[in-house]
């Protein structure tokens, strides 16, 4: 949303036409004309703007922006009419025409205009005297200009060709509302006429706020007699219509010691009678504090109220009667915000201003925050920061009072009211034991308004205010330091319950999103050599997502500076404005506009450009002394990052940067560790004329570090196939040196023409040469070779490893092999080979201790329980004969493994089968 307030004439149409006059109708309603006709008498004395996107949420921030709007003005008399016409007609342009609405309120002397315009005027409009096509009260649409004829005192709807506006006139009673005084001296023939003798009725509360007295003009005023009401609340009688600007209520006011204003009495007859009132608080002959209220009909409020006070010079007696004496009311406001909001505009009313400003100070005195404002555009300038030390665009005024008579003599005196029309305004600061906690300010629109006196009154309302404030904000920050350490415990407990690295990035964002910011971007940085890339981007509305994106991949991205804390990065909303204004003018027809360096294909959308436009801000990812990416933070336009967000996010990005660089350095590991792994394990199996060959490998542990079980089956010569199948003691480099040894080496000694026996020998002194590197290794090796009658040979030298198990056809199982000792422990060793034949259809199985010694508590699967799988494998393939292997191991137990598994199954297919 787009807002600003801007004082003057009758300001310019902002909506483009192509040079074209804009086409009018003059819809049929009570009170409605044609714009051309409506009356121009009445100055255009102040704008307020607005944009909304189309969306449901929008209606709701268009009736807040209508309420803050008008009770800033002072026009709390027709807030509720005007909030129920614009609720209807921005949902009329968000939700039914699906376009986004400009809203434009319009202040003049004796009341205020509002227009909704959309971009679909070709949407349906009642014609002229045909009342009845404005809709029915139970469709879904049409109630808007249904309500704009029964509530408003003037409407009409302009047409452009691309806008359509619905606008609606409300005047304000001719009655002053709420709490403030009458205005100065008149002539005897401008007093208000009393049509009978004034009657003032008065009424006495008690402790409770039961009436206990009811005098005749009472009786005489509502129609009730005094023992009607005695013993009953006044809350029950009172309509009470709040009082502008403040949340005050009557059960409130009857607890302060004086008090004026108007409100309604509901009569007998349930009819409500305007009043003005004039409340004393008094204690009885037994000191029991009661309230006594005069009462008279609202027009003649001359009766009771209170003249303007004339100056004063002593301070003691200003004290006494000074109306900031029950400033914040009673009971105060709880939370901070609600305590600032109320003294912004009790001190706009004290001292008749236009808008009224409160800024916090930081720790350090240095910056000033805006934290509460009425009468202003408060969703540009809240948590706007600006620093207080003096020079151009700062805010030197903020440690003694000031008055400055006229800002356009003095550009940036006070930078927060830059572009608002204010002309006046007196400052004064929040001190408590002598240091700044913040300022507190009252602006009005004419030159001259604010003097001395003015200056040392809103001082004292200051000085009263001061503490109060000061401690609503210490429990303030008790409370977001408290909330900042247990979001930045969650947020490390998530960080380093990961280490896979989008992972990682993914929760950065999420843990940012909405909690700290509408929406952020990761940069990731590969070395110091790459330019950072955009890894991540997160909205919180995800259709969002993807416009950000775009626009920030087409655009530099920000400089990875390694200085720690935030900085503030304006290029996304600069480039964002420009590009949607191009796409804009695009649509228009017209040609040119800003250059930018983001390609036109992108176009962003004005809603792109509005979700990037607040306040961006960087902060550098810093780990081991390098910077390894940044955090991008943002905010939607005119919106500002809160100090204590910025810190919050500051600790965040340490701790993710931290758990960024270890999922990398992970990752690294872990692909090193998986490449190692597949390079001591061979590519592919050769294809055996006569027999079936099926292998199955499953690394254990999570990363999959290299070591641990192997297996090779390569040809020797023409005709015969060297097959292996083993388990290195431990894992880890040592047992990968020693597995890539064993595998290597087996082939070039199996080539060389040695016997299996020799191939183990030398392999063993291999081993044993590796000195503090070596390790046992438990090997199957054979050597296979086919024969012409379809049965095959094969020579096996078992050292240490688990027993190959050979399936006949009949369906039983014996071990193929004797044990012999295991490599890598002794130098001399004394092997030999058994010869083994498979007739067709028997099967060769082969495993290494990861399958025969699974676990499932206690138990243990082997020798036997694979025996006694494998018997059920009769018939099968090689390739079915290992997968039912592997399935029977992986039901044993639940737990996932924790050693390495090898199943390497050959097969002989019988004469008559396969």
């Amino acid at each position: 949303m787009t807002t600003g307030l801007i004082p003057g004439d009758q300001p310019p149409d902002p909506r483009p036409t192509n040079g074209l006059p804009h086409q009018r109708d003059e819809p049929v309603g009570h009170g409605a004309m044609s714009a051309e006709n409506r009356p121009r008498s009445s100055v255009i004395t102040a704008r307020a703007a607005a944009s909304f996107e189309p969306v449901g949420r929008s209606v709701a921030s268009a009736r807040a922006f209508v309420r803050d709007t008008l009770q800033g003005w002072g026009f709390a008399d027709i807030i509720d009419d005007a909030v129920v016409l614009t609720s209807e007609l921005v949902t009329n342009a968000v939700v039914h025409a699906g376009t986004s609405a400009d809203l434009l309120c319009l202040r003049s002397d004796d009341g205020v205009r509002i227009e909704v315009a959309d971009r679909y005027p070709e949407r349906e409009v009642p014609l002229q005297g045909s009342a009845a096509t404005m809709g029915s009260p139970d469709r879904e649409g049409g109630r808007g200009l249904q309500l704009c004829a029964a509530l408003a005192d003037r409407w009409g709807v302009e047409y452009s060709p691309t806008y359509k506006t619905v606008w609606f006139q409300l005047d304000v009673p001719e009655r002053p509302a709420g709490t403030r005084t009458a205005g100065p001296a008149l002539p005897s023939d401008l007093l208000p006429i009393a049509d009978t003798r004034v009657r003032v009725a008065v009424v006495q509360i008690d402790r409770t706020g039961a009436i206990s007295s009811w005098n005749e003009d009472a009786e005489e005023l509502f129609g009730y007699r005094a023992d009607q009401v005695t013993g009953k609340p006044l809350t029950d009688l009172a309509a009470w219509p709040h009082t502008p600007g403040t949340g005050t209520g009557i059960a409130e006011a009857l607890q302060l010691s004086r008090w004026e204003g108007s409100y309604g009495i509901r009569d007998a007859q349930g009819r409500v009678t305007p009043v003005y009132a004039s409340h004393l608080r008094v204690r009885d002959a037994d000191g029991d504090p009661s309230t006594v209220c005069l009462l008279v009909r609202d027009h003649e409020r001359a009766v009771l109220q209170t003249p303007l006070r004339a100056p004063v010079s002593d301070t003691s007696e200003s004290q006494s009667t000074d109306p900031f004496e029950v400033f914040i009311g009673s009971p105060a406001p709880d939370d901070l915000d609600s305590l600032l909001q109320r003294t912004v505009e009790r001190a706009r009313d004290m001292l008749d201003g236009d808008s009224a400003f409160l800024l916090l100070a930081t720790d350090d005195e240095t910056e000033l925050e805006v934290r509460a404002s009425t009468g202003l555009p408060s969703a540009r300038q809240r948590f706007a920061r600006v620093p207080v030390e003096a020079g151009s665009g700062r805010y030197g005024s903020a440690r003694m009072p000031s008055v400055h008579d006229d800002l356009t003599a003095l550009p940036g005196a006070v930078p927060l009211l830059n572009g608002t029309g204010m002309r006046s305004v007196v400052t004064v600061p929040l001190k408590v034991e002598g240091r700044l906690t913040g300022s507190l300010g009252v602006a009005a629109e004419g030159a001259g308004r604010y003097s001395n006196e003015e200056a040392l009154r809103l001082q004292f309302a200051a000085d009263r205010i001061a503490l109060a404030v000061e401690s609503a904000r210490l429990g303030e920050l008790e409370r977001l330091r408290r909330g900042s350490l247990s979001f930045l415990v969650e947020a490390s407990d998530l960080l380093a319950g990961t280490l896979d690295r989008d992972q990682t990035l993914a929760l950065m964002a999420q843990m940012t999103v909405p909690t700290l910011a509408t929406w952020c971007a990761v940069y990731t940085i590969a070395d110091q050599a790459s330019e950072p890339y955009l890894s991540y981007v997160l909205h919180e509305d995800e259709e969002l997502i993807d416009g950000i994106k775009s626009l920030l991949s087409k655009m530099a991205p920000p400089d990875p500076v390694p200085a720690p804390g935030a900085r503030v990065w304006s290029a996304p909303g600069e480039v964002a404005h420009q590009a949607a204004l191009r796409t804009s003018m695009r649509s228009l027809g017209l040609s040119g506009g800003p250059s930018n360096q983001v390609a036109s294909g992108i176009g962003p959308t004005l809603t792109t450009a509005s979700a990037v436009g607040g306040e961006t801000v960087v902060l550098p990812l810093v780990a081991r002394n390098r910077v390894i990416g940044m955090l991008t933070l943002g905010k939607p336009t005119d919106e500002h990052f809160r100090q204590e967000i910025l810190e919050l996010a500051e600790d965040l990005s340490r701790r993710a940067a931290l758990a960024l660089d270890n999922a990398r350095l992970y990752s690294e590991r872990t692909a090193i560790s998986q490449s190692l792994q597949r390079s001591l394990l061979p590519p592919e199996l050769p294809v055996i004329d006569g027999v079936e060959v099926e292998v199955i490998y499953r690394a254990a542990g999570e990363g999959n570090e290299v070591g641990g079980d192997f297996y090779d089956l390569f040809p020797i010569s023409d005709g015969a196939y060297g097959f292996a199948i083993g388990d290195v003691c431990g894992t880890g480099p040592n047992a990968a040196a020693v597995t890539g040894l064993a595998r290597h080496a087996l082939r070039l000694l199996a080539r060389e023409g040695l016997s299996g026996p020799a191939v183990l020998e030398r392999l063993n002194s291999a081993i044993l040469d590796e000195g503090a590197r070596s390790r046992f290794l438990t090997l199957l090796y054979g050597e296979l070779r086919p024969q012409e009658d379809g049965s095959a040979e094969l020579k096996v030298v078992c050292a240490g490893h688990p027993l190959p198990l050979r399936l006949r056809q009949d369906g039983t199982v014996e071990p193929a092999a004797e044990p012999q000792p295991l490599l890598g422990v002794i130098e001399d060793l004394d092997l030999y080979e058994q010869t083994v034949t498979l007739d067709p259809g028997d099967v060769l199985l082969c495993v290494t201790d990861g399958v025969t010694e699974r676990r499932e508590g206690l138990n243990m699967l082997g020798d036997d329980g694979l025996a006694e799988v494998l018997k059920t494998c009769t018939g099968l393939t090689a390739g079915a004969v290992a997968a039912r292997i592997m399935r029977a191991v992986e039901r044993f137990a639940s737990d996932a493994p924790s050693d390495d598994m090898a199943i390497l199954a050959m097969r002989v297919p019988g004469l008559h089968q396969d």
